[in-house]
């Protein structure tokens, strides 16, 4: 009878201890109850509970995880229908507080983030929605990490991963966008030809400075200004008859050359700021052929 009991005792204490030895995962945390309260929480590692008075209601990690949210459509501040998906990281600071003070933690975020995009987004203009989206991250993460926080969670980082506007808004950004790069090379040409007209006119004004200070000192300056009025007359008249749609205008030379010839003499000049003198007569009108 005797050896019977001890046997039998030792396949209860045999039985007592391999019931009450628990192994807990490395990155992992377990909340036990005792008769239906929370009792402890065991950590990684080997751990003993009481056999029949002590359950593991939850094992859960504790490692930093990752929460993908679908797209989502949302509205912006000037009524622009967007789709906008996010990624969340998250992990699980208090284990016994995620366990009892919500039902299901995964599905409380998301559904809070899709909250609280669709909030932010209301917010923000169409335009700012895809250059300020650093801006839109850090402030989901700043109310998510204050919403979760009761929860015993913390979200490590909010990242928006896409912005889909519907395509007819697509067609017309870049409408939009083909009109500015118009506008703007329309801008730089028109600069480009107003320099090259200032240009043109400086250089126009130093040959005459130079060919009035080269025929001062010379007595026969009317006859050479006479000679190179004549030879512009000519080459310009033959540069009119060349082109299809010109007409052919006849222009007494003398009238240019007294008006270069009273330019010459004239004390005032454009370097000093002054005006220069005042052109000749209107010659006399021109022949048309």
């Amino acid at each position: 009878m005797a050896p019977s009991i001890f046997a039998i005792l030792a396949l209860i204490v045999i039985g007592y201890t391999v019931g009450s030895v628990r192994i807990v995962n490395q990155g992992n945390q377990a909340l036990v109850e005792r008769l239906g309260r929370y009792h402890r929480k065991l950590r990684p590692g080997l751990n003993f509970i009481v056999p029949f008075l002590d359950t593991i209601v939850w094992e859960e990690s504790i490692r930093e995880r990752l929460l993908d949210v679908p797209p989502q459509s949302a509205i912006t501040r000037d009524n622009v229908a967007l789709d906008v998906d996010a990624v969340v990281y998250w992990k699980i600071l208090d284990l016994e507080r995620t366990y009892y003070e919500i039902e299901d933690i995964q599905a409380a975020i998301r559904e809070l983030v899709i909250t609280t995009l669709r909030s932010e987004i209301g917010k923000m203009p169409f335009e700012d929605t895809f250059s300020s989206r650093d801006e839109l991250n850090q402030a989901l993460l700043d109310q998510l990490d204050e919403a979760t926080e009761p929860w015993g969670v913390k979200v490590t980082r909010v990242e928006v991963q896409s912005i889909d506007p519907p395509q007819a808004v697509l067609d017309s950004m870049q409408q939009q966008q083909a009109a500015e790069l118009k506008r703007r090379a329309t801008v730089l040409e028109a600069e480009g030809e107003q320099q090259a007209s200032i240009k043109r006119a400086q250089g126009t004004v130093q040959s005459i400075q130079l060919l009035s200070q080269a025929l001062k000192e010379r007595p026969d300056a009317r006859e050479i200004l006479h000679f190179l009025i004549a030879q512009q007359y000519v080459e310009a008249n033959q540069k009119l008859s060349e082109s299809n749609n010109s007409k052919v205008l006849f222009m007494d030379p003398k009238f240019l050359s007294e008006g270069l010839i009273d330019l010459m003499n004239s004390p005032v000049g454009p370097e000093n700021g002054e005006n220069l003198p005042k052109p000749p007569p209107n010659p006399r009108p021109p022949k048309k052929r």
